[in-house]
């Protein structure tokens, strides 16, 4: 090992199992009203990414410790589902961090990275209480549940996220049960948590803002 390798600047990575439904459109007040049933904690922030959306790749660039997180390519374990409440593509990831440069000035985002503004209402699941999460606590077994009211290139949207840390043979366990209390009370306004809204931040970030996927090729007409 070289004198460089040990002394790396990348922190240790986290494993996580994480499950997220991305809406187009501003939340409206009876669906944060759903989520503020509990003691979340709330920060606004602007993040800017750099998504490799072929290989898998979201790296998130946080301007006020000037580190960048990464997360890997993930495994997709299956599929959650909550009978008449939720179903969703569950993704193993492997997240790490590291040091970077301070951010461009005038808050532009660097070249080829997408600037995205959130508001995050967070809370965190462990051992069956619920507490707020605070942004910069350790990471610890348990489940973290976001609702976060997302702002790009003029566009709004809404996402809500399960992303479960800890042991490996725990994740699955915490996930299901985070999810199934969340749940419990179905969204208003007929809104479902189904597969079709099941994505991650990295592929949404990978397409363009209200883009729908391009069809599937059609086989030339026969003559």
């Amino acid at each position: 090992m070289t004198a460089a390798q040990a002394e790396s600047p990348v922190a240790e990575g986290v494993r996580s199992l994480e499950v997220r439904w991305i809406f187009p459109g501003q939340a409206d007040t009876a669906v944060a009203g759903w989520f503020q049933r509990f003691p979340a904690g709330v920060e606004s922030r602007q993040d800017a990414y750099l998504v490799d959306p072929r290989l898998g790749w979201a790296f998130g660039k946080d301007p006020r410790a000037w580190g960048t997180r990464g997360k890997g390519v993930p495994r997709e374990p299956g599929i959650l589902g909550i009978a008449g409440r939720a179903r969703g593509r569950m993704e193993f990831w492997q997240k790490w961090s590291f040091p970077c440069g301070p951010p461009s000035q005038a808050g532009a985002a660097p070249p080829s990275w997408v600037l995205v503004h959130k508001r995050i209402s967070r809370i965190s699941l462990a051992s069956g209480q619920i507490q707020a999460r605070a942004r910069g606590q350790g990471e610890e077994h348990g489940c973290m549940v976001e609702f976060i009211e997302v702002h790009r290139h003029g566009k709004a949207w809404w996402t809500l996220g399960f992303e479960a840390t800890g042991p490996a043979s725990l994740l699955r366990r915490e996930l299901d049960a985070a999810a199934t209390l969340v749940v419990a009370q179905a969204l208003p306004d007929g809104i479902e948590l189904d597969a079709d809204h099941s994505q991650s931040h990295a592929e949404w970030l990978g397409r363009e803002p209200g883009a729908e996927p391009p069809p599937d090729p059609q086989p030339p007409a026969r003559r």
